[in-house]
């Protein structure tokens, strides 16, 4: 009944995905100064805990049971209701139970990205407030509208592994954050670790192998494509932003390699089963040179995006679906569709409304969101409480000479 090839490849995946999370923690404890590394790295923990919880009672249902063509979900799956062990999925006849665990792993690392940008500022009950709230009215509305039959997949958009549903709202979720708490009242002494940094970006890299081959939910020829399309793509991008940092700021700087992968690896991730092997590298550079001209803009406007979450997520994602827009071809991928160079230029335009749309509500909405929350209990750390987050609000730290 099940092809177990197909699912012994999706259970790899399932836990390269969920292996992203820790990665992302590292990755930004590293980023932060020495006080305040635990504070940070559980919100990308916690999120493991109560996203799957949520994901139980009706997350999964909201994205993916009923609603076709439209903004969400159903509760006719809340609490993993009539599935059970035998129920297949997909053409490549992998059990739902596999599926289910697939996509849960990408709702708990996409509320986590978003916790750079507000690195040192965010108290921790509002943030768990957040998480919950973020999920229920941003995250799980757009896997329904893009990859739950909803109304931008009716329409013809297509994201291969979460440009938009994970990457681009991330984006500018972290951006309307940083907005609405303002910037640090402490200078922080960051990066503290790189190697930290380094072990983040290596485990966020080999990760993102399940994240992006994995979304073929089975293996044929698209699921090495994507697997080759996004090293290429993160390949490029580094070396890209090495060199350019190289250029302006005198020296190769490792955390600029580094964040230059990922960079690559968010804007390759819609485009990674619909583009040649060519396009790819066109990808890689673009995104090189993009994502490090956002960071400067931000720099230059003052945001206060503390890991720059905008400009690589939200940024990266914004670029690769208009890149896929551009380069897409049906050559690679008869499920994918022509981009603008190929001649479809309704595919182009859809895109790039899409994105428009994805970028305004994700905005919109987080904005608002933190408003309410700040009503209830205080978004925003005071003076004391962030210049020792890690003793302040839970009690520990990360290095015996803190205190």
């Amino acid at each position: 009944m099940f092809d177990t090839g197909n699912t012994g490849f999706m259970l790899v995946a399932t836990s390269l995905v969920m292996l992203m999370t820790p990665g992302l923690a590292f990755f930004y404890g590293g980023l932060v100064g020495r006080k305040n590394v635990l504070s940070i790295m559980i919100q990308s923990f916690v999120s493991m805990g109560v996203t799957t919880v949520i994901w139980w009672i009706c997350g999964y249902s909201l994205c993916f049971s009923g609603g076709e063509g439209g903004v969400i979900g159903n509760l006719d799956q809340a609490f993993f209701m009539g599935i059970d062990p035998m129920t297949p999925y997909g053409a490549g006849r992998i059990p739902l139970y596999v599926f289910i665990a697939y996509q849960m792993m990408f709702a708990i690392i996409t509320p986590a990205l978003i916790t750079g940008a507000f690195a040192n500022r965010v108290r921790f009950p509002a943030y768990l407030a957040f998480l919950v709230a973020w999920l229920l009215l941003v995250y799980f509305p757009f896997v329904h509208m893009i990859w739950g039959g909803g109304i931008l997949a009716k329409w013809g958009v297509l994201d291969f592994a979460g440009g938009i549903a994970v990457h681009n709202i991330a984006g500018f979720a972290a951006l309307a954050s940083v907005l609405y708490v303002g910037r640090r009242r402490i200078a922080d002494s960051v990066p503290h670790s790189i190697p930290l940094v380094a072990l983040g970006t290596g485990l966020l890299w080999f990760g993102w192998y399940g994240f992006n081959a994995g979304s073929e939910l089975q293996v044929d020829t698209v699921t090495a494509l994507a697997f080759l399309n996004t090293d290429i793509a993160a390949s490029f991008a580094a070396a890209t932003w090495l060199f350019l940092a190289w250029r302006l700021e005198k020296k190769p700087k490792l955390v600029g390699l580094l964040t230059g992968a990922v960079a690559g690896l968010a804007t390759i991730t819609p485009a990674a089963g619909f583009v040649t092997t060519t396009s790819a590298v066109i990808i890689g550079i673009v995104a090189g040179i993009v994502c490090y001209g956002a960071v400067a803009l931000k720099n230059k406007l003052h945001w206060d995006d503390a890991l720059d979450v905008w400009g690589v997520h939200g940024v990266g994602g914004l670029l690769g679906i208009i890149m896929l827009g551009l380069l897409g071809t049906t050559a690679v991928n008869a499920a994918g569709a022509n981009g603008l160079f190929h001649g479809g230029t309704h595919f182009f335009v859809k895109q790039m409304v899409a994105i428009l749309v994805s970028s305004i509500y994700a905005f919109g909405f987080t904005y608002g969101m933190l408003w309410v929350i700040n009503l209830f209990t205080p978004v925003r750390t005071s003076t004391d409480e962030e210049s020792t987050l890690d003793v302040s609000l839970h009690g520990e730290v990360a290095y015996e000479d803190i205190t």
